[in-house]
């Protein structure tokens, strides 16, 4: 999975084009990232950048950023709607895939000491960074703002946690942490009445509603704080409206947590609220980017209440929560645009080929692609033909009591079949990886060592490629002998060639690994891999047999 880290940061500039600007190209100067949307507001004086990258891309756009808002921004003549405390007012971290949270705590403490360090400014960490309760909350943390940061920095309380206690005029504090990705997400209704939206939008937000009497009166608490009836979903806030564009209602809802509350549960908990109006809900709206996942949670969801099974390709599963949730009821919906992952595919030209282009360039006289690729692919076929006995196993009379382990099976075959595909590219990329290290100079001794250095992590790149191929072909092994086993007895020489394909996976792919190794230097390297392939085959043979010998028993 591609390591991806969402970072927005806020700066206190929203009116002077070049400012922002330059900030943008600070940004866009750095390697692994892409700036997917600068917003500037005149009103509120600020700009809010999204930015997406690896995490130590995205750490390194924010400092830069940050160091060119240092040059040109002078918070002493800042006026603006917004709260705000700092040139670079808040710096929030967000996993997208492939991190955790704990990852993007790290980073925001890592960039929280740079900027102390290095640019001599007070830093809060705030959120899930936070050092203590007391400043989980940006707007405690950010209270008085900047007129009233000069006395909070005298107060030992309000110690930066990185960076000097002292106030610095021209930048202010910032404020950097880490949090979920907050999810902007309108569910259309079919009325003008924003008051009916609302009226949902109560019903399902995590703070409701206030209590209220017999009278209509507000009820208030011993300490005179109203009384909340909270709403049925936790991490939600909503509010209802009307876009005059649409001529139609909306519940507007900020999503802030959307693994406490699936994308798909806002959608149907919304459409049991407007039942109870006697509205119906007509699609939905993201604005903005979205993660990968709540759209293949909801593909799942909704095939599942199909009484389907849910392995079923990525596509399918994006297409299906698209048509499900109506995202494309107002507006063209374009994965490769909304989906954050989608923004940072990296180019598999041979997959790309037809079955046909792919075969003639193998044929090719290009050493590239050979067998390795060649040996990823027919281990994504084995994973692919075992998540296809398994969808045709779910539903099918006979078989109930297996149909959650085949959904589950080819829910786990489409990971491992998406897996391999990618290896047939990384194959050959590491071998023109190595082919590039052959093409070094060696004119020098400086440059011949540093050729050769170069050539032996080639060479381990070209051995630990396919060595990963092979173990991930015997999982799709094992998930043939599942099929095989307690599959649909109608597709059992599906299973069979699935394990077929995927030993000529393993074994193809430990050739490959053992050519390379002959050119290694490291013995314990070569000792090891050595061992590993010879353990592979062997419980690749194994398997194959236990499937061949399934399915002859269901051969009649």
């Amino acid at each position: 999975m591609t390591r991806l880290v969402e970072c927005v940061p806020n700066f206190s500039e929203g009116r002077d084009r070049k400012i922002i600007d330059a900030i943008s190209d600070a940004v866009r100067g750095v390697a692994d990232v892409k700036l997917l949307d600068v917003d500037p507001g005149a009103d509120t004086n600020r700009t809010v950048y999204t930015l997406v990258g690896t995490p130590e891309g995205v750490k390194e756009a924010a400092f830069q950023a940050a160091k060119k808002a240092h040059e040109l921004i002078d918070m002493s003549r800042h006026s603006g709607a917004h709260p705000r405390m700092g040139a670079m007012d808040v710096c929030p971290f967000v996993p997208v895939s492939g991190v955790t949270m704990d990852d993007c705590v790290q980073i925001a403490k890592d960039l929280g000491r740079r900027l102390g360090e290095e640019l001599d400014i007070p830093v809060y960490l705030y959120e899930f960074a936070a050092a203590s309760p007391e400043r989980q909350s940006l707007a405690d943390i950010r209270t008085g703002e900047y007129e009233a940061l000069e006395e909070k920095l005298k107060d030992p309380k309000w110690k930066p946690d990185f960076g000097p206690a002292k106030f610095k005029q021209k930048w202010g504090a910032s404020v950097v942490g880490s949090r979920e990705f907050l999810i902007a997400y309108n569910v259309n209704v079919n009325t003008r009445d924003k008051k009916l939206a609302n009226e949902i939008a109560l019903n399902i937000r995590e703070g409701g509603r206030a209590k209220k009497d017999a009278a209509g009166k507000i009820v208030k608490d011993a300490q005179g704080n109203s009384v909340k009836i909270p709403g049925r979903l936790k991490a939600v806030r909503a509010i209802g409206w009307y876009i005059e564009q649409y001529r139609q209602a909306q519940v507007s809802i900020n999503l802030i947590n959307y693994n406490t509350t699936p994308l798909h549960v806002v959608f149907e908990t919304a459409r049991e609220e407007a039942e109870k109006l006697g509205l119906i809900v007509t699609g939905s709206e993201l604005v903005g980017l979205v993660p990968l996942k709540p759209l293949l949670d909801a593909g799942k969801f909704y095939l599942k209440k199909q009484g389907k099974s849910a392995g079923v390709p990525e596509k399918e599963l994006v297409e299906i929560a698209v048509r499900s949730l109506g995202l494309d009821q107002l507006s063209d919906f374009d994965p490769a645009k909304k989906i954050v992952e989608y923004n940072f595919l990296k180019p598999a030209p041979l997959m790309s080929l037809t079955a046909r282009g792919f075969v003639d360039e193998v044929s090719s006289e290009s050493p590239a692609p050979g067998g390795g690729s060649v040996a990823a692919l027919a281990g994504s076929l084995c994973a692919a033909l075992s998540a296809m006995v398994a969808n045709l196993t779910v539903g099918k009379q006979g078989y109930e009591k297996v149909w959650k382990e085949m959904s589950e099976l080819a829910e786990r075959g489409q990971e491992i079949k998406d897996k391999l595909s990618k290896a047939v590219d990384e194959d050959t990329n590491a071998f023109n990886d190595l082919m590039e290290a052959m093409r070094l100079p060696k004119g020098t001794p400086e440059q011949k060592a540093a050729r050769d250095k170069a050539m032996e992590e080639g060479y381990k790149k070209a051995a630990a490629v396919p060595l990963q191929t092979a173990k991930t072909c015997l999982e799709a092994m094992e998930l043939s002998l599942a099929a095989a086993q307690k599959g649909n007895a109608n597709s059992a020489s599906d299973a069979g060639v699935a394990a077929l394909m995927a030993r000529a996976g393993v074994e193809g792919a430990g050739l490959n690994v053992l050519i390379n190794l002959g050119s290694i230097k490291d013995q314990e390297f070569v000792n090891s891999h050595k061992k590993e392939v010879v353990g592979l085959n062997a419980r690749s043979a194994e398997l194959c047999r236990q499937v061949l010998e399934a399915v002859s028993g269901n051969i009649k």
